[in-house]
């Protein structure tokens, strides 16, 4: 099974859409390259939501990007500089780190970014989707 989804009304305006690599769907604790599941949300300043989990099945990076496109962000523990080129000219912002972090923990940061002051990157990926 490649991916599962779960079907929404439809995307909500100002939100953005998150990918999080992730072995046991709680954590930010995969290397984007190995990684063979990722969690996607959708992150509004009032809700998030489950809207996909993507199993990885081939380790080619030409797929999982192309897996991941209409992301906006992608989370990870690590990440080659090719995989990274490949993301980033995909439109897809990469968020790397060192160790493994709470999905949740992550969620409530991105959603007290969106209902304060977004960084730069946050309020050019929602101007670029508004437009």
């Amino acid at each position: 099974m490649k991916s599962i989804k779960i079907k929404s009304n439809e995307e909500k305006t100002g939100s953005l859409k998150v990918a999080f690599a992730t072995s046991d769907l709680e954590n930010i604790d995969s290397h984007f390259g190995s990684a063979k599941q990722f969690a996607v949300y959708e992150i509004s300043k009032e809700s998030k939501t489950v809207c996909e989990i993507i199993k990885i099945e081939d380790k080619d990076t030409d797929k999982t990007v192309e897996l991941l496109k209409g992301i906006d962000i992608v989370y990870f523990t690590n990440i080659g500089a090719i995989a990274a080129a490949k993301i980033i000219n995909n439109g897809i912002f990469p968020i790397k780190y060192k160790e493994t972090v709470s999905i949740e923990e992550e969620i409530k940061k991105l959603t007290d970014m969106l209902n304060t002051n977004p960084p730069p990157f946050i309020k050019k990926i929602i101007e670029k989707k508004a437009a």
